[in-house]
């Protein structure tokens, strides 16, 4: 049975964009890509809330056209194309790119059905507001998170409000020289 697993950078004080949804926070570089490419190699289907989804349908196609790209961004941007992507999202109407699976309704029912198909870990890449949907329904089975050294004050965060306790059980944790702290808990059941 696969996992759902939430991935979030998240700053000291929790939040996973600042006040305007930026990420320009998260201290970037070969260390932190070269762990990037380590946990997409366990993605079976990337998940995505409505926001993140449009995001990266409007960016990672057009790498695909950029002689400029570099080669972790066209190789990320090719497995991107080729992999199947899960939106929720109650607003949408459709899913415009590409192998896209777009869940508006049921979503407990879909991601456990999701769920007890073989092959790798479902995903969800960012996305605060989707992971708290998912966090509430009790869908999430592990989080993995990269905790980074800044204070943000104020954003936009899965785990405010509605959220019940949720008691987890620390599988790994790893340091980078960016001061980025890469955290792997799992759902105490």
């Amino acid at each position: 049975m696969r996992k759902l697993v939430l991935f979030m950078h998240v700053s000291l004080d929790g939040y996973a964009s600042d006040a305007n949804g930026g990420l320009g926070w998260i201290p970037y570089n070969e260390e932190f890509e070269q762990y990037a490419e380590e946990v997409v190699a366990e993605v079976g289907s990337p998940v995505y809330g409505r926001k993140t989804y449009q995001l990266m349908e409007s960016y990672w196609p057009t790498v695909l056209e950029d002689p400029n790209a570099s080669k972790h961004e066209m190789e990320h941007a090719k497995w991107l194309q080729a992999v199947k992507k899960i939106v929720i999202s109650g607003t949408m109407d459709k899913a415009e790119w590409d192998n896209t699976l777009l869940i508006k309704d049921n979503i407990a029912e879909e991601i456990k059905a999701l769920k007890e198909q073989p092959g790798k870990n479902l995903v969800i890449f960012g996305s605060p507001g989707a992971a708290k949907t998912l966090l509430e329904l009790g869908l999430i089975d592990e989080f993995l998170l990269t905790i980074c050294p800044v204070v943000l004050g104020s954003g936009k965060s899965a785990f405010d409000g509605g959220v019940e306790k949720i008691k987890l059980k620390l599988l790994s944790s790893r340091t980078f020289n960016s001061g980025i702290i890469a955290t792997r808990y799992e759902v105490e059941k």
